[in-house]
Order: structure tokens, then C-alpha cells, then sequence
């Protein structure tokens, strides 16, 4: 049984939730403040319902993933022993933990309705959002664009946090979710670096084969450049304050190093430039804003 999980948390990649989550925390510390609670925390049934959510979507739009890509996966040696290709898993137990994780995100969403707040706003948004996260799936196969659509489905998760809290839509929050979509589209870019020759063969998209990989990685610096720019504006907006920008200064610094240890002619060190560096830019980013608005 315990071989049977560590294959699905594997398929879905769970060490990846480390990018969105501390960005949906912010968005929960930001509301929570708004809110006047008590070291910018709400109560724990919100937290815990939030959390859920988040696995629910995550897992629900990784195992679509998987499915939808189980036959161009199969063929590239990177992505081959991925657990479908493998035999591990197949389709049809598949397709259920999607639905059974979708299922999650959408009664998480039902219960996230603050008290005295009977708009449904996550419930009623909860559609949208998978439809979002599902077609990211397809992206790659029509355009160069699918790293921006991978970013926006990431960048949802502060502002729907925002929202679960405090049952409102505020246009600030907004801020973070393009600063998080240019985040991930930059280090997505790094990602895709090592299958370009494969995407040319296969007919699939990406901004590395269209523009070449020296560009690309020019592209990747010029959104990241725009994350940093966007955290500067939400620092204003929300009125925060040397925590926060103690933060700022640490993630930013970690992304000019992550893109001086990736280069056209050494790609040798995306893996750690990819997770390693970017879970330690969102994990930075979201302690460093609890520590702002708590303290």
C-alpha cells in the first residue's frame, strides 16, 4: 500500500507543491490582516480547508496531466518511466484520483465560505479554476505561450487564498498572482531547455524551440526581472514594510544566481536551478511576509 502511494505522490510530483502554497499562504496572511486577525492568521478550519484545496487542485491537475500525456511521455526518454509509460499506474485508476482530487477541490471550495458571506465566491470560481489547470494540459501542442498558462494556473493560488478568507474580490491581490505567473513562466523556460530537440521532432511548442536557447534564456530573465518589479508594487500596495522587503532582497538575489548557473552552453545544473533555487525564492517570500504582517 505504502509503494502504491509513494507511486502516485511520484506521478504528481507532490515535492512540487513547495512553489504555490507559501504564495496562497501570503494571500491568506494578507487577508487575514485585512481582516484585523490576530498575527495575520485566520482560524484553523480556514487554514485547513485552504491546504485541502490546494491538494486538491494540484493533484486533481497533475494526474489530468499524466493522463493526457501518457502516449508524447512514453516516447521521450526523460519523461518514460513517469508511472503511466511505466505500467505503474494506469489509465483508469488514474482518472479516478483526478476526479477524486478535483472532487476535493471543489467541496474544499464549498466549505471556504466566510461567516455572514453567502456569495459562494470560491464555489461558484471553483469551475473556472480546474478549467484553467486542465488546459494547461493542451497548451504545448498549439503554442509557445503554454509556460504563461502554467504560470497562471500557479499565480490563482494567492489571489484565490485572498478570497477564501475574506469572501471578496480584491483587484490588489492581482499583483501577486502576475508576479507568481512570471515566476513560474521564467523558470518553466528552464525546464523546457532539456526537450527541445524532442519538442522539434514531436511538433510540440515551447518558448526554447521557437526562439533558440539563448534567447530563451534572456526571456526567462526579462519575466523574472517583471516578478521582482511586481513584488515592489504589492510591497507598496499593501503597505508592508523590512520584513518584507528583506524577503524581496533574498529571493531576488537567489534568481540572479540561478540564472548565472544556467547558461546557453552548460545546462548541466537546471535541476537545481528549477526546484532547489525556486522553492527556496516562494518558501523565503512567504515566511518573510508572515513575518511583516504578524509582527
Amino acid at each position: 500500500m505504502f509503494r502504491r502511494i509513494a507511486v502516485y505522490m511520484e506521478m504528481i510530483k507532490i515535492a512540487h507543491t513547495v512553489f504555490a502554497l507559501p504564495f496562497a499562504l501570503m494571500g491568506m496572511f494578507l487577508a487575514a490582516r485585512e481582516i484585523h486577525r490576530p498575527w495575520a492568521l485566520p482560524s484553523l478550519t480556514t487554514v485547513g480547508w485552504i491546504i485541502l484545496a490546494m491538494v486538491g487542485a494540484r493533484s486533481a491537475a497533475m494526474g489530468f496531466n499524466r493522463i493526457v500525456d501518457a502516449e508524447i511521455d512514453a516516447k521521450n526518454p526523460r519523461t518514460k518511466s513517469r508511472a503511466i509509460p511505466a505500467g505503474l499506474v494506469d489509465r483508469g485508476s488514474a482518472t479516478k484520483f483526478t476526479f477524486l482530487f478535483a472532487a476535493l477541490l471543489v467541496f474544499s471550495a464549498y466549505k471556504l465560505n466566510p461567516a455572514g458571506s453567502r456569495a459562494f465566491l470560491c464555489l461558484k470560481l471553483s469551475p473556472v479554476l480546474l478549467l484553467l489547470l486542465f488546459s494547461y494540459s493542451f497548451m504545448k501542442r498549439f503554442t509557445w505561450a503554454c509556460h504563461l498558462v502554467l504560470g497562471a494556473c500557479l499565480g490563482a493560488a494567492p489571489l484565490a487564498a485572498w478570497m477564501a478568507v475574506t469572501g471578496t474580490f480584491d483587484p490588489r491581490m492581482l499583483v501577486f498572482s502576475f508576479a507568481v505567473l512570471f515566476w513560474v513562466a521564467g523558470f518553466d523556460i528552464f525546464y523546457a531547455l532539456q526537450d527541445v530537440e524532442f519538442d522539434h521532432a514531436m511538433g510540440l511548442h515551447s518558448i526554447p524551440r521557437r526562439i533558440g536557447v539563448r534567447r530563451a534564456l534572456w526571456t526567462a530573465r526579462g519575466f523574472h526581472l517583471s516578478m521582482a518589479a511586481l513584488l515592489l508594487v504589492g510591497y507598496h500596495e499593501f503597505g508592508l514594510g523590512n520584513w518584507y522587503l528583506a524577503g524581496w532582497a533574498s529571493c531576488v538575489a537567489t534568481l540572479v544566481y540561478e540564472h548565472a548557473i544556467v547558461k546557453e552552453n552548460d545546462l548541466s545544473r537546471i535541476d537545481m536551478a528549477f526546484f532547489n533555487l525556486n522553492g527556496l525564492v516562494s518558501l523565503v517570500l512567504g515566511l518573510f511576509t508572515w513575518l511583516d504582517v504578524a509582527l
